[in-house]
């Protein structure tokens, strides 16, 4: 037997215009979930582990245009009735031989205070794995920007591998400019190849005192995103195919993803306009 809408009123305490409102704003919400599950969805096809505050604030402008004004509680909760929200994931363990005779550098950017880019470029090396054995990914990110200056896949931890992602940022260092480098006490860094390159090139060498990830933290912390968000954590088929992931998660970092500490600009706007 069908309830009269008079009926059903009556029954929830509500006057027929109140009922007819409300249906239309849930039928609105519908509408509104399915758009912002499709603006995600494609947004999450390229970096899928972008997590909802940034997806918020990338994705606001085309939510507004749509006419879809929604706050960032209802924004998450519309991540959570589409199972959008990210589940966490173990970090990653780290490997550093800090155990040799080279010679050692004090920590000199601890509570230094940045004005801009290429005044502190930091360093550090993670691995990949493979089902064909495991690659080394070294990086050079600047720490005002969070850019990545300078990147090399290699198959060893031999010092020539970070010699190479050095010669890469080396590219991008303005002329004249005195640069910090930070890294932990890894025997890359400590050894004498890589120190004479530095000193030829004019760097300050700062290196981590007690080992301590939090001396190296933003290092660490792009280490942890490029294998999270960009699933570098995984274990890949062969080596051919990590060049071209760490190429694009590379890629989509600098340019693509929104930074909380940098106002929401990735690190190529701030690198770009601060420069």
């Amino acid at each position: 037997m069908k309830v009269s809408i008079d009926l059903l009123c009556r029954k929830v305490g509500m006057s027929r215009q109140n009922y007819y409102k409300a249906h239309r704003r849930r039928r609105r919400k519908e509408v509104d979930d399915e758009l912002i599950e499709k603006l995600v969805k494609v947004e999450r096809a390229s970096q899928p582990r972008l997590g909802g505050r940034k997806l918020y604030f990338m994705l606001k402008p085309e939510m507004e245009n749509a006419g879809v004004s929604i706050g960032r509680d209802l924004f998450f909760e519309a991540l959570r009735t589409n199972d959008l929200l990210l589940e966490p994931l173990p970090a990653s363990p780290h490997t550093t031989n800090s155990r040799h005779s080279l010679p050692v550098f004090r920590n000199t950017i601890k509570g230094r205070r940045l004005t801009g880019p290429n005044q502190v470029w930091v360093s550090d090396i993670t691995y990949i794995r493979t089902i064909e054995g495991f690659l080394y990914l070294s990086l050079i990110t600047d720490k005002y920007s969070r850019k990545i200056v300078g990147y090399n896949l290699g198959g060893t931890l031999e010092t020539e591998e970070s010699l190479k992602a050095l010669a890469m940022a080396l590219k991008t260092k303005p002329k004249g400019s005195h640069i910090t480098h930070h890294s932990d006490r890894g025997c890359q860094y400590c050894s004498h190849l890589y120190v004479d390159k530095l000193k030829e090139n004019d760097f300050e060498i700062s290196m981590t005192e007690e080992n301590h990830c939090s001396e190296n933290a933003l290092a660490e912390r792009v280490n942890g995103i490029l294998k999270q968000e960009y699933w570098l954590g995984s274990t890949f088929r062969n080596k051919e195919q990590v060049y071209r992931a760490v190429e694009e998660a590379i890629h989509l970092y600098n340019t693509r993803r929104p930074h909380t500490a940098l106002n929401y600009k990735t690190p190529e706007q701030v690198h770009r306009m601060a420069a």
